[in-house]
């Protein structure tokens, strides 16, 4: 089994109970990004040397990963707010 990227907050319930509530209308969400183990460990690595990344550091590592830079920017905020929670 593949590791986790620590957020499963979001259970696929709660999606069924969310697109429920909305009634079918207005935008689809858009699907969860399922992150590889090698992914989590590079982004990982990255967060353990710097919390925040500027754009030609997200752009870098986003072509490396093979994700895109919203992906990348919303994982570090995420991340971030992890650590917060813990701390």
């Amino acid at each position: 089994a593949d590791e986790s990227s620590g957020y499963e907050s979001e259970s696929a319930g709660a999606e069924q109970r969310a697109a429920a509530a909305g009634g079918g209308r207005g935008r689809q969400r858009r699907a969860r990004t399922a992150f590889s183990s090698e992914q989590v460990c590079r982004l990982e690595k990255t967060f353990q040397r710097h919390r925040y990344l500027g754009a030609t550091e997200r752009r870098k590592l986003a072509a490396a990963l093979q994700l895109s830079e919203i992906q990348i920017k919303t994982w570090f905020q995420n991340r971030r707010m992890k650590l917060k929670r813990q701390i």
